[in-house]
Order: structure tokens, then sequence, then C-alpha cells
């Protein structure tokens, strides 16, 4: 019982963490728009653009030559959609990031799995978007944020989840299981 004591004290206090994170993405899985009434951001009006006091244009070269010098040494892919928001853009692929500039007006866009950053012609930084969603759903399957260990520490998390249970069970029904037999041994003897 002392060693079942133990490893499940342990376990708690490892799993803790993991809990907590499949505990509140749960919480957002059930109550998607509760929670992103207090997560979601405004956006950044992109309408701005077409009034844009100094607008760069740029033709589909000139993007690719913007996005290689945000990207420096990743192979780049052109992605066949020629439209992002409406607008003509020229949209390349690093593998782990898309490059979308706006030809128009010369804004764009660096955009991830997990965030958008919106920037002005010069560079300049107009408004971050992070995807609430699916950061919350990656860790909820995965109990990180990258890739790295695939699904192996989420796999990991719930098999300590299941001996925690069971040992919980175990240490919660024993002293119980003892009083009863102790109980029915007094009354047949007494």
């Amino acid at each position: 019982m002392r060693l079942l004591k133990t490893i499940h004290s342990w376990l708690g206090v490892i799993v803790l963490p993991w809990v907590l994170i499949i505990g509140l993405t749960g919480l957002f899985l059930n109550h998607e728009g509760l929670v992103m009434g207090v997560l979601d951001q405004d956006g950044y009006d992109e309408d701005l653009f077409d009034t844009w006091p100094a607008p760069r244009p740029m033709t589909p070269e000139e993007a690719r030559a913007l996005a290689e010098s945000l990207f420096p040494g990743k192979s780049l892919s052109v992605d066949p959609d020629t439209s992002y928001h409406g607008r003509e853009a020229a949209i390349f692929d690093t593998g782990e990031a898309q490059v979308i500039v706006a030809l128009k007006t010369g804004h764009y866009w660096i955009k991830t799995d997990s965030r958008r950053i919106t920037h002005a012609p010069d560079g300049t930084v107009l408004e971050t978007r992070i995807y609430w969603e699916s950061l919350f759903k990656r860790l909820h399957v995965r109990g990180w944020l990258t890739s790295t260990f695939g699904t192996w520490l989420a796999d990991i998390t719930a098999t300590a989840m299941v001996v925690f249970g069971f040992s919980g069970i175990v240490l919660f029904l024993n002293p119980r299981l003892r009083r009863l037999r102790n109980r029915r041994r007094m009354r047949s003897m007494g």
C-alpha cells in the first residue's frame, strides 16, 4: 500500500500540468463561444489598406523577393490561390509559415497555424492575431504546442492518468473494505 500511495502521489504531481491543460482545453472545446468571447480580439480593418498614405504596389516577383528576405534560406513554393481576404495576392509557403502579399498595396501577412501578423508596406506590425482555436485543439490532442513529440506526451499523460485513477480507487476503497471486514468479524465474534 505504501508503494501504491507513493506512485499515486508522484503521478498526481507529474500529470498535474497536463490535467489542467486538458481541463481548460476541454472547457474550450465544449464552450467555444463563451471562451472566444473573452479571448477574441478586434481585427484590424483591412479596408484601411485602400486608403493607405504610402502604398507600395508589387509584382509577383517583387512579392517573392520580399518573402525570401523574410525567410532567408527557406525554399518557397507558390500557393495556387491568388487572393486573400478579397485582395489580389501572391502567396508563398515555407513549410512552417505562409507569406501573403497584397499586390495592390504592398501590405503583407505572415501566417502560421497559430497566428497571423499583418504588416504595413514598410514592415510595421499592424496587428497580431492569435488563432486560439488551433492552439487549444493542438494542446488538447498533443499536450504540447509543437509536433516535436507527436502525440506521445498526450499518450503518456493519458496512461498516467488511468494509473492515477485506478490507484486512487484502490486507495479509496481499501480502508473502507478493511473497516467493513472488521465490522463483520466483530459481529461474528460478538
